[in-house]
């Protein structure tokens, strides 16, 4: 990031949410990078930019498509790039059928059930008689897509090919290739579009457009920075997918400098999805299994990658082996297919939300709260109280008695009389956990970087970290199990379980960092760790708990320790951590050289082919097979690593290359396209389908949606709600609002309204204010800012309210408190991660405190009454044309 030349911000508060990856973007712009920050709120990050672009939240896939239009009208995109290293070459099958089409919807949509047939998104094969590349294969239509909306995840290969025989045009002129179907389903995303939806000016426009083009090519790069700001959607990952678009047509993937920036987060989020807290996936973004599809380890590993096609990826049965012989070593054997029956199968998508509906319901029995607070900080909060009410037991472990373990005695919907705390048969248990301060390990962060922290004290009283936890209770488990025969039992038992202990009983973090990277189990080099996931093998003898993390203990040495001060290595500085896979800093950087292996220039150089060694060279570790000459072109016969021809950069995608046209994997489309939030006063100015097709919907009583433009009852709700993080809270306010030094700097919970809209509703600054949604009602200080800014969208005024989510009612101990902006949020779903749309939703705001007890609950029925709406507002997928184009 520190060798950016232009950075855009978008879906991100860096500066404020990230304040120490952001001294990166500082050092970025002492070098003469520019930098735009392109949020609804004006914040810390754009009091630091060059530029702030106001834009209306949600509305982001008509910015970056009409920066998509721009570029590929103007041919100012990066066309030796474009042409050699994606797959706009590719052609696209004739059934297929763009959103322009077919009024919003991509071909093969079912309206029945919200999902595609993939089939007609396949590309077009070279071989005459085979199928599709892309196709389902052997499964029924439409399968893919449904698997994933039960859960199922592809892994970090992304979803298979049968093969990469490709039909291709090198001019990109055919109609079919996938550079022209691009330019068509984005042709009437324009800069005037972009002021009619996200109520940006032309100005605003052109600057950004011009900033990106004159800093990318072989010269420049740009890089996009993003948070939760654009994962929180209904179709947030089409916001990042759009982005991937634009940074792959001009260059910027693979670069030094370039690229896209997922800002991961405090202490590990990318450790917990590495090594995962993730319900569909294993560690390394191996898929979880799914039941009745893949029952034996042949059937999972021929679903998750096929042998036929190119890339590394094509080796996930060196990765799943290795990974069963980690955890249930000598058990593990050839005969029982290294005991894959041990793993649990999905059989839906057990999703969070889905979990805590599962609780109301009365099917989720028990709870495991660590490291967080759903009281507090999970959209639909009072969803997240009642399921909680609703099960046998709850353990929550944290450093403070959060809301999320005291709810049933001081929560909201005890003082609105909806809960009694003698009829809550929910057996809560408290155990107090260490900080991270108190404990040994590594954080993974946004760089893929591992870093060790050493414990500084030991943590106070019955405190303990969460690997003694859940080491112990493993333990404990295992002991009641002893001399069981039962089958059931045999997955517990013959886990590896046993780790080395300090005096306090706390395993070995150091240890277990070893295992996670590796060893040999056989031959010379018996008991060795592993040097890197190369030398994974699928017979057994090799352990890995991790493959990404194999090389982190290479040598017998734990180089997450390494912290080599910068003026002592190189720029790269490759002795400061280590960042998986292999301690390689950007992914794919063989596309940071042309077709010939050159640089693309001086100035951004980084591997390159040395044709006199006769190998890949240069700043980083190579993300390429290093002896493959970039004149090397595989026979069609030729499979995985193999089958990567020189100029095959993405060497863990199917086809080797970046994809502008994904003809498998997004499940809502294989380009993004722009459909409007759950909650929107504003039409769809593109199509008659207002909404994703394909998001996730759960009609529920206690899950109402406000209506949308061209509903009935829409100016009930007028309002655009966002939420967001501050600098001196951390997330749902464990860390933060029991401190009194944090809690005297942001004391009360508040919103932020522009001048306009607080005379609008006549709100005071600094008194009080009534926020009201479908699902609930709250309070909040007020706060008058220009900061907010009105935006003229479609002809109309949207004024956009701002809320941060630290704050909560209830909590033992805690400083400050007051009601959680979450609170207000419903649950609508990204159709691809399972992520809630919580960064916009539609509300109103009236002047004075909130009412309590049952005048609470009459004042939200009472707004759901005159809106009119009912379970099912909101939730048709699939928009009635001739209705919405006359509200149109």
């Amino acid at each position: 990031m520190a060798n950016s030349d232009c950075i855009v911000i978008q879906g991100s508060n860096m500066a404020e949410c990230h304040p120490v990856a952001y001294q990166w973007v500082t050092e970025a712009k002492l070098r003469g990078a520019r930098v735009i920050h392109v949020d609804p709120r004006f914040t810390r990050t754009s009091a630091v930019a060059d530029r702030h672009i106001p834009i209306r939240a949600g509305s982001d896939v008509i910015l970056l498509g009409a920066l998509i239009n721009h570029v590929l009208t103007t041919e100012t995109y990066f066309r030796d790039y474009v042409q050699a290293y994606t797959n706009a070459t590719m052609l696209v099958s004739d059934d297929f059928q763009d959103t322009e089409d077919l009024g919003g919807v991509f071909s093969g949509y079912d309206p029945e059930t919200g999902q595609y047939d993939l089939t007609s998104w396949a590309y077009k094969s070279r071989a005459a008689g085979e199928e599709k590349v892309g196709e389902p294969g052997p499964e029924e239509h439409g399968a893919e897509q449904a698997a994933v909306a039960e859960g199922q995840a592809y892994g970090s290969g992304g979803p298979p090919l049968d093969h990469a025989l490709i039909e291709r045009d090198p001019t990109m002129t055919d109609p079919r290739c996938v550079l022209q179907v691009l330019r068509r389903h984005y042709a009437r995303y324009t800069p005037a579009l972009v002021t009619e939806v996200c109520g940006i000016g032309r100005e605003d426009f052109d600057y950004l457009a011009r900033s990106i083009v004159e800093n990318s090519g072989r010269e420049r790069t740009t890089m996009f920075a993003y948070a939760v700001g654009w994962t929180q959607h209904s179709l947030g990952a089409q916001f990042i997918r759009t982005s991937a678009i634009l940074q792959l047509l001009m260059g910027n993937v693979g670069r030094p400098g370039g690229g896209i920036m997922a800002l991961r987060g405090h202490a590990s989020i990318q450790g917990a999805s590495d090594i995962p807290t993730l319900f569909n996936l294993l560690p390394g973004y191996l898929p979880m299994p799914v039941a009745g599809k893949h029952e034996s380890l042949g059937q999972y590993l021929e679903a998750v990658s096929s042998k036929r096609q190119k890339g590394f990826w094509t080796k996930a049965d060196t990765y799943m082996v290795s990974l069963l012989k980690a955890w249930w070593g000598d058990a593990a054997q050839p005969d029982n297919d290294f005991c894959y029956d041990y793993l649990p199968r999905l059989n839906g998508n057990h999703n969070t939300y889905q979990s805590v509906m599962d609780m109301i319901a009365g099917t989720v029995k028990g709870y495991f709260l660590l490291g967080q607070n759903p009281a507090v900080g999970s959209a639909h909060g009072r969803m997240q109280r009642f399921g909680m009410a609703n099960l046998d037991w709850l353990v929550v472990r944290d450093i403070n008695l959060i809301e999320s373990a005291t709810w049933w005695k001081d929560g909201p919907e005890i003082a609105s009389g909806e809960m009694e705390t003698d009829k809550i048969a929910t057996e809560v248990f408290f155990l107090p956990a260490a900080n991270h301060a108190e404990k040994d390990g590594t954080f993974t962060q946004t760089q893929r970087m591992l870093q060790w922290h050493f414990k500084a004290v030991e943590p106070p009283g019955d405190a303990r970290s969460d690997l003694w936890f859940y080491y112990v209770l493993g333990q404990k488990i295992r002991e009641r199990l002893a001399g069981s025969t039962d089958p059931v039992d045999r997955p517990l038992l013959d886990l590896t379980w046993d780790y080395p202990q300090d005096e306090h009983g706390e395993p070995d973090a150091d240890a277990i960092l070893r295992e996670v990277n590796g060893t040999y189990l056989t031959g010379e080099k018996a008991g060795q760790a592993l040097p890197g996931f190369v030398e994974l093998k699928a017979d057994g003898s090799t352990a890995s708990g991790c493959w990404i993390y194999s090389g982190v203990y290479a040598g017998e040495v734990n180089r997450s320790k390494n912290k080599v001060p910068d003026a002592e290595q190189s720029w790269v500085a490759p002795d400061w951590g280590w960042a998986w896979p292999m301690n390689r800093r950007i992914l794919y950087n063989r596309a940071s050289a042309d077709p010939q292996g050159r640089p693309w220039s001086e100035r951004k150089a980084y591997v390159w082919w040395d044709e006199e060694q006769g190998t890949w060279v240069g700043h980083d570790v190579p993300d390429f097979p290093v002896t493959t000459d970039p004149a090397y072109r595989p026979a069609d016969t030729a499979t995985g690593p193999d089958a990567l021809a020189g100029d095959d950069p993405f060497i863990m995608q199917a086809d080797g290359k970046g994809w502008l046209f994904a003809p498998k994997g997004m499940i809502d489309g294989p380009m993004p396209t722009h459909y409007e939030p759950q909650e929107s006063p504003v039409d769809n100015a593109l199509y008659p389908q207002q909404r994703n097709p394909s998001r996730l919907v759960y009609p529920r009583k206690d899950n109402l949606t406000a209506p949308s433009a061209g509903d009935p009852g829409v100016d009930v709700y007028p309002y655009v709600a966002t939420t967001y993080r501050l600098t001196e809270h951390h997330t749902a306010g464990a860390m933060s609002r029991w401190l009194p030094y944090l809690s005297e700097l942001q004391p009360e919970f508040f919103c932020e309204v522009s001048p306009e809209l607080a005379a609008e509703r006549g709100l005071e600054n600094g008194g009080w204010a009534t926020l009201i949604s479908p699902r609930s009602a709250i309070e909040a200080r007020v706060l008058v800012t220009e900061r907010m800014t009105p935006l003229v969208v479609g002809g109309r005024t949207v004024h956009q309210i701002g809320m941060p989510y630290h704050w909560g009612v209830g909590g033992t101990g805690a400083v400050v408190q007051g009601d959680s902006a979450n609170d207000l949020l419903g649950v609508t779903l990204d159709p691809n991660v399972s992520i809630q749309e919580s960064k916009v939703s539609s509300v109103d705001i009236q002047p004075g405190r909130r009412p309590h007890g049952a005048d609470l609950l009459r004042l939200v029925q009472d707004y759901q009454s005159r809106s009119g709406i009912t379970v099912m507002t909101g939730n048709d997928r699939l928009e009635d044309a001739e209705e919405r184009g006359e509200a149109r």
